[in-house]
């Protein structure tokens, strides 16, 4: 144990992970931050934990089979219109359920981050396979040091969102943006878009990101029109003026 310690190669390793995955993950922390925004301070914590948990276990997994998953066709562009459609969900309006409502929206965003970190890095996975050298443990630990510093950024960029609603749309943007990198790059399509359309590579990333603002904003701008007549029942019933329809046995 000792000896395996002291070896430099298991220390530049780890450094190297660890170095991989918080520059390549600057937009995990914003789909963290996305997904927590609408908690409680107290489930956002929790939120933070348990999805963080789940993407160091998945992720080494996933790492693990890193080199056969990044050869099987269509599985980045299938992962890029599962972030696209992450990326417009999280630009709805969370509906005010109560407790459990709020218990529901916690699985809820537990379960985004995990899915949209874990798309959002089929990309990262093979340099990271290629710095842990097949070492499943060492990978699982350089994983488990890096959690703290991407939960950390996620929380300061969930505070400048809450300061500034805008960058919330920019958030969602940057998955449509991802998303369209990711089918780009897949490896059933790649060869034929460079041959044939590599103006695609520049310009269906920005696309995405378009699709991905106007769609979020539109069912955005729709979804509260369904909970106007009940906001406006309400209001009515509790105004001075009101008539009292309750049946005479109630009272």
């Amino acid at each position: 144990m000792l000896a395996t310690l002291s070896d430099p190669e298991i220390w530049t390793a780890l450094l190297k992970i660890a170095v991989i995955n918080v520059v390549l993950s600057g937009d995990n922390a914003v789909v963290i931050a996305l997904a927590c925004r609408g908690l409680s301070p107290s489930h956002q914590r929790k939120a933070f934990i348990v999805g963080a948990g789940g993407i160091v276990v998945l992720m080494t997994i996933l790492t693990a089979c890193a080199a056969m998953l990044m050869t099987l066709p269509w599985i980045q562009a299938v992962g890029s219109v599962l972030l696209i459609w992450i990326g417009i969900k999280l630009l709805l309006p969370e509906d005010d359920g109560g407790e459990l409502g709020e218990t529901q929206h916690f699985w809820s965003a537990v379960k985004t981050i995990i899915v949209a970190d874990i798309v959002m890095s089929l990309d990262n996975v093979l340099g990271m396979a290629g710095a842990a050298k097949g070492h499943l443990g060492m990978l699982f630990l350089g994983l488990v040091i890096t959690m703290p510093l991407i939960l950390f950024g996620s929380a300061l960029m969930m505070r400048m969102m809450e300061r500034f609603p805008m960058l919330v749309t920019a958030g969602a943007a940057l998955l449509g943006y991802v998303a369209g990198e990711m089918a780009v790059d897949d490896i059933a399509l790649h060869d034929h878009i460079v041959a044939h359309a590599a103006w695609l590579e520049t310009v269906l990333p920005i696309a995405c990101a378009i699709f991905v603002v106007a769609m979020g904003k539109l069912m955005a701008g729709r979804k509260p029109t369904a909970a106007a007549p009940a906001s406006l029942d309400r209001g009515a019933a509790s105004s001075p003026g009101a008539p009292d329809l309750q049946p005479e046995t109630a009272r």
